[in-house]
C-alpha cells in the first residue's frame, strides 16, 4: 500500500509539472541585482497558457496589420536633438544622497521621497523633452528600484514629478491596488526594457512592455491601475499579456532580432501604457542597429500576436509570484507555491 501511494504521488506530480508554465532558468539581473525573483510574473513563460477569450477583437483594435516598432536604438531622435531612442537608467550605490521629490500630479498614488537620484541622473527624450520623462535608477546595494514619470530636477539638487514608486527588486509585492506607478498601468518600466546586453547574451528571460493607441478602463493582475475612459470590450486592459504565435517563422531574422522573437513566444509582452501601436520599449545604446532592429520588427505584424490568458499564474492577487514553482506532496492532490 506504501509503494501504491508513493507511485500515484509521483505520478501526479508529473500530470501537475506537465501543466505548469516553465520557470526562467534564472531570474534576469541588472547591476547585480535580480530584477525581480525567478518566480516573478514578468520572468514566468506563457508559451503554454491558454488564448485569451477577447484576443481577436484586441489584435483588431491595436492593428493587425500595423507592424512592431523598436521604441529603443542608438543616437537620438530627431537627429541633433539630444534624445536618446529609449528609456534610459543609471545605477548608483547605496551611498548616493537621497534628495526631496515633490509630486505635482499623482502624489497620493505615489511612495514618498527621499529618493537617490542624482542631478545627472538620464532622463527619458532628453533635458529639453516635453514627453513622459521617465527617470529609472537603481540602488545596487540595496537592490532597490527608484522611478519617476514626468520628472525635472530642480536647483536645489530636489526633483519635481508627476509620479513616482520604489521597488524592491528582491520582492513580489506589488503596488497597492488602484495605484499608478512611473507607467500607467502601475507597473515596473525596467522589468521589461529590451537591453543590449541581454540580447548579446543570447536570452531574454523575462516579458517585455509594450504599449497600445486605446486601452480600456479596467486592469488585470499584475497591473494595479488604467489611464481610460474607453469600456468597450474590443479595448484591450492594461496588464493584458500578449505573445508572438509559436507557428511565427524567425528563422530569416538576424541573430539579434531572432532573440527579441524568441523572449516574445515565451515571455510574451505586457501592455503597460497608452501609446503607439506595438512600441516595444528598450534602453538606449550605442551597440544596436537602427536599421536593422526598425526594418526587421516592422516584417512581425500585429496578427502574428495572440492575446494570453494569464490568470491561472496568479497565486494571490497582491502579488507578483506565479504557479510555475508548485509541488505535488499527497493525495488528494495539493499544489504547494514557494
Amino acid at each position: 500500500m506504501v509503494t501504491l501511494t508513493v507511485l500515484l504521488t509521483a505520478a501526479s506530480a508529473v500530470t501537475v509539472f506537465s501543466l505548469l508554465p516553465l520557470a526562467a532558468p534564472a531570474a534576469p539581473d541588472i547591476a547585480g541585482c535580480p530584477l525581480f525573483p525567478v518566480n516573478n510574473v514578468w520572468n514566468a513563460r506563457v508559451d503554454t497558457l491558454p488564448v485569451d477569450s477577447n484576443s481577436n477583437l484586441y489584435i483588431a483594435t491595436i492593428g493587425a496589420a500595423t507592424g512592431v516598432h523598436p521604441d529603443f536604438g542608438v543616437g537620438e531622435w530627431p537627429p541633433g536633438s539630444g534624445a536618446p531612442i529609449g528609456i534610459p537608467y543609471v545605477d548608483v550605490p547605496g551611498s548616493q544622497p537621497p534628495v526631496e521629490i515633490v509630486f505635482t500630479e499623482s502624489g497620493n498614488e505615489s511612495d514618498p521621497g527621499p529618493y537617490p537620484v542624482p542631478t545627472d541622473a538620464p532622463i527619458e527624450g532628453g533635458a529639453g523633452s516635453d514627453g513622459d520623462r521617465h527617470v529609472l535608477v537603481v540602488e545596487h546595494d540595496g537592490c532597490i528600484l527608484y522611478e519617476l514619470y514626468y520628472a525635472y530636477p530642480q536647483p536645489n539638487g530636489s526633483w519635481e514629478a508627476g509620479s513616482g514608486a520604489v521597488f524592491d527588486l528582491r520582492s513580489n509585492a506589488l503596488r497597492p491596488d488602484g495605484w499608478t506607478s512611473a507607467d500607467a498601468a502601475g507597473l515596473p518600466i525596467l522589468a521589461g526594457l529590451v537591453r543590449y546586453d541581454e540580447v548579446a547574451s543570447g536570452e531574454i528571460r523575462h516579458a517585455l512592455r509594450f504599449t497600445a493607441p486605446q486601452t480600456r478602463r479596467e486592469y488585470l493582475w499584475p497591473a494595479r491601475h488604467y489611464a481610460s475612459t474607453l469600456t468597450g470590450e474590443e479595448y484591450p486592459p492594461m496588464g493584458q499579456r500578449f505573445r508572438l504565435r509559436a507557428d511565427f517563422d524567425a528563422s530569416g531574422f538576424s541573430p539579434e532580432v531572432r532573440v527579441i522573437l524568441l523572449a516574445l513566444k515565451r515571455y510574451g509582452m505586457i501592455l503597460a501604457d497608452n501609446g503607439s501601436a506595438w512600441y516595444i520599449s528598450g534602453t538606449p545604446d550605442e551597440r544596436w542597429d537602427n536599421d536593422m532592429l526598425v526594418g526587421e520588427l516592422a516584417q512581425v505584424l500585429g496578427s502574428d500576436f495572440e492575446a494570453v490568458d494569464e490568470s491561472s499564474l496568479m497565486v494571490i492577487p497582491d502579488s507578483g509570484r506565479v504557479r510555475f514553482d508548485g509541488y505535488a506532496w499527497y493525495l488528494p492532490l495539493i499544489v504547494r507555491d514557494w
